[in-house]
């Protein structure tokens, strides 16, 4: 990186992206609100947006076996900010995006991380998308993370998502918009856990414009202590194409969660299908666990790490 880190970037940054030194290919650090280090590549050109915060990113068409890692870290205690990022993948490119973002906050205001990022995927391309939350610090303030992803996925295009928060983040509002022309594909894996008094609400909207379009949409959850969880999709099929959509969770102690599933066939050939269940850990689970030697709460840790693997 171009900037000197300290060891709490160092180990935000090695949660969220799993850096432990400088990348290879593509990279854009944010630190604090402000540019930490940058480097473009012959076939990823990485620039500052003029009106406002963020980048966009260009990728050449052709471009295959290379990655863009965008982390943001946050270690200001009362710092707020909101991000737009715009990736314009150009047709027949392979690469893989590498983003997240890691909050440590010691103090008692709240800390909090909103990011916009448009995906424009030209034909044929094809991107895997790394995006992990990951909170903690001492303080009492709130760590806030609001990712809003918006993609356009043209003729033949692939998408595949890959979103993580599994500990320290207060609150969190995750959207994501997308529409899919003739042939195009969204995947998306989606894991959280929320514990205490924490709030994750993921809302999903999804539509398939074109023959042959596909969409899959999973989330695997725990919610424990009195957090709350919300998980909502909105599937739409307006020609020939599937979709799917997929809730698995696990409560705990006195938390509360939702799903909210809708799909919508404006077409005769379209088949969508919606999967959700709601449940605690199964009590013959943790006495196999415990027969093995694992106290109750390390079998209930081994049933949550495996659940969330």
């Amino acid at each position: 990186m171009t900037k000197q880190l300290d060891s709490i970037t160092k180990n935000l940054l090695s949660a969220v992206a799993d850096l432990h030194d400088t990348p290879a290919g593509a990279y854009n650090l944010r630190l604090n609100g402000q540019s930490g280090g940058r480097r473009s590549t012959a076939n990823i050109q990485i620039t500052s947006k003029e009106d406002k915060p963020g980048i966009d990113i260009h990728i050449k068409p052709g471009t295959v076996n290379e990655s863009v890692h965008i982390p943001v870290v946050l270690s200001e205690s009362g710092l707020t900010e909101t991000v737009y990022n715009d990736f314009y993948v150009g047709a027949g490119a392979d690469v893989i995006i590498v983003a997240g973002c890691g909050i440590h906050n010691a103090g008692s205001a709240k800390a909090e991380h909103d990011g916009l990022h448009r995906f424009f995927l030209e034909e044929g391309a094809r991107v895997r998308y790394i995006e992990k939350h990951y909170g903690e610090g001492e303080g009492s303030g709130e760590r806030i993370m609001n990712p809003h992803t918006v993609a356009e996925l043209a003729a033949g295009a692939y998408l595949e998502m890959e979103t993580v928060q599994i500990k320290g983040v207060d609150s969190t509002v995750r959207r994501t918009d997308a529409i899919l022309q003739a042939g195009a594909t969204l995947v998306v894996k989606e894991k959280i856990m929320t514990h205490g008094q924490q709030l994750a609400e993921t809302h999903f909207n999804v539509e398939m414009n074109g023959a042959g379009a596909s969409c899959s949409v999973s989330s695997r959850s725990v919610a424990a202590g009195r957090s709350k969880q919300v998980f909502c999709s909105n599937i739409v099929g307006n020609a020939p194409c599937s979709g799917h959509s997929e809730c698995d969770a696990i409560i705990m102690d006195e938390a509360k969660i939702s799903a909210i599933p809708e799909i919508v066939a404006n077409h005769l050939d379209a088949s969508l299908i919606h999967e959700a269940a709601i449940g605690k850990i199964a009590g013959e689970q943790i006495l196999k666990l415990q027969t093995l030697g694992l106290t109750e709460a390390e079998a209930e840790q081994q049933i949550i790490s495996g659940f969330l693997k």
